[in-house]
């Protein structure tokens, strides 16, 4: 009887250490020939599978990626939504209203982008675009639409000018009922200036209980007690930056991609 339920208790523990690793279709995804060689070598650092499985995902969601960038999770996501779900990319706004440096910028990545998905619609499906440009455009679509929402190592960005508040908000309003709000960026020590691309955990968890979600759970799937935080060129020193060149690569190219936060919010009614 001992051994039954020793086998039994096996099996179960077997079961329950795999179920990161059930979704098939997810592990198609990102073992795919279609994904970058030198993206799928960042997996090491980024742990999709395990990332995305954190967040809930499921083959049949709606999944808004924020600044998806040069798409390294599309890669993943949008052939894994095509078939049965929908995948957003709130992506650049191509035509900004201002010339700046950073508009531009952002308006050649995005046309670059908008090129790359139009050039693989058979392999994506409805995928489809919409523009992020806070303050000014903040839609990502219909109240209470998307099932997940989605952003890697983007709140510096919109905390820089004085938009990650707007961002959140947004990602509430779209969102339904019970949605999940994924983040992942890099942590900083207290203390820290934001200037060096590393955000406070504590205060991005009070930001989005501010606008209204409730922190369900926070994961270590992406720490890295390598990243010591002292650079010169901010989180950027490290890979696939390496804003400092070949000085001192090997060091930094061992301490490998950046200590990061993974949190999952809930959007739940008031």
């Amino acid at each position: 009887m001992k051994k039954v339920t020793l086998v039994a208790s096996m099996l179960i523990a077997g079961l329950c250490s795999g179920m990161a690793y059930a979704d098939e279709g997810l592990d198609k995804a990102i073992k795919s020939e279609f994904r970058q060689a030198k993206n799928a070598s960042r997996d090491i650092y980024r742990h999709p599978v395990e990332t995305l499985t954190f967040f809930g995902i499921t083959p049949t969601q709606t999944v808004i990626e924020l600044w998806p960038g040069n798409g390294w999770y599309t890669e993943i996501l949008a052939p894994y939504l095509a078939p049965k779900g929908q995948y957003i990319a709130a992506s650049f706004e191509t035509n900004p209203s201002t010339d700046t440096p950073g508009n531009r910028y952002r308006a050649n990545a995005g046309v670059k982008f908008d090129t790359w998905m139009t050039a693989n619609k058979a392999l994506f499906g409805n995928a489809k675009m919409v523009v992020l440009d806070p303050p000014a455009k903040m839609n990502l679509g219909a109240d209470g639409s998307a099932d997940l929402v989605l952003t890697f190592r983007n709140l510096h960005n919109w905390a820089s000018s004085d938009q990650l508040e707007n961002v959140f908000a947004a990602s509430y309003q779209v969102l339904k009922d019970g949605g999940v709000f994924g983040v992942v960026e890099h942590r900083a020590n207290k203390g820290m200036n934001m200037s060096t691309g590393y955000m406070d955990q504590d205060e991005m968890i009070a930001l989005a209980k501010k606008v209204g979600f409730t922190l369900a759970e926070s994961s270590e799937i992406n720490a890295n007690p390598k990243d010591t935080k002292d650079y010169a060129k901010g989180v950027w020193t490290l890979p696939p930056s390496f804003a400092l060149g070949d000085t001192d690569k090997e060091k930094y190219q061992a301490i490998g991609e950046s200590d990061r936060m993974t949190l999952k919010f809930i959007k739940k009614s008031r």
